[in-house]
């Protein structure tokens, strides 16, 4: 059999960062809620959480790469929210975040965790912020719960 290595949702010891969007902040209040009850659920203490606030989610893949690089966290959370509008702004914004958040996860320092609604109406974000589809926030942060355990083992 193969040697198989993942990662459990023990979060106790672990330093975690959360960068969030003040932009659409009804949406991205709650999904900061779910990532700190998911946090708090594995076993995180609030000392061990850093929260960085930035104007928008342009700028969440700047803040996560001095997050990561600061050496003061095992893992980083990007939490935003994009929804669609009449104009390419969207597009634009949804791909240079998504492109930022995994070009910081690839330089592996510690994991960078997606945790951006892009949505194409306000229901739709609504949804994904704690309603029917869940909180993507606490599916981010369990994630990165994971994720840090998993890079130790590999350490």
């Amino acid at each position: 059999m193969p040697k198989v290595i993942e990662g459990v949702l023990k979060a106790e010891g672990r330093r975690f960062g959360l960068v969030i969007s003040r932009f659409n902040h009804f949406i991205t209040d709650q999904l900061e809620a779910g990532a700190l009850d998911a946090l708090r659920r594995h076993g995180a203490k609030d000392d061990d959480i850093i929260i960085l606030r930035v104007p928008g989610s342009f700028e969440l893949p700047s803040a996560a790469k001095k997050l990561a690089d600061s050496g003061k966290v095992d893992a980083v959370i990007g939490i935003g929210c994009l929804i669609r509008g009449a104009t390419s702004h969207y597009d634009h914004i949804a791909a240079e975040v998504t492109k930022g958040l995994a070009q910081v996860a690839m330089e592996g320092k510690v994991p960078v965790v997606y945790g951006v609604v892009t949505a194409d109406t306000l229901e739709q974000a609504i949804e994904r912020a704690g309603t029917k589809a869940g909180n993507r926030g606490f599916f981010a942060a369990q994630s990165a719960v994971e994720l840090v355990d998993l890079y130790s083992q590999l350490s």
